[in-house]
């Protein structure tokens, strides 16, 4: 459930040439924290994830074709990567909704969750 609009202001706001959402993944595996070997604490599956990831919603100034060097070129490498290293790029914070669908898991789990009525991504009535 990003909010669009807000993600636009975001970027026009900060003068970036490229603005990522950044969304906490959902926590899939347990996390265990160590010291050396020794497990100073475990916890199956927590609700938080490990961190921010790429929320896929993106918004671009054009001079963002700068950075792609071509046909071969992968969006999520070089040019992320080189926006990212020349300070050019910004993330929105986004704490609300959000679930990947990389595996049939995820894609089961998001069915579920729209039968059941609880899709929090259907913002129309």
């Amino acid at each position: 459930n990003v909010d669009i609009p807000a993600l636009i202001d975001f970027h026009k706001s900060h003068g970036a040439l490229a603005t990522v959402t950044a969304a906490e993944p959902p926590g899939r595996f347990g996390v265990m924290s160590l010291r050396g070997t020794k497990v100073d604490s475990f916890q199956e599956k927590p609700e938080e994830g490990a961190g921010m990831v790429n929320g896929g919603f993106f918004v671009l100034s054009p001079k963002v074709i700068n950075y792609i060097e071509g046909d071969d070129s992968v969006w999520e490498r070089e040019p992320l990567e080189n926006l990212a290293k020349d300070g050019l790029m910004h993330a929105f914070i986004h704490h609300g909704f959000w679930q990947p669908m990389d595996t049939l898991r995820d894609k089961m789990l998001l069915e579920s969750l729209w039968k059941q009525g609880k899709a929090a991504w259907k913002i129309w009535d």
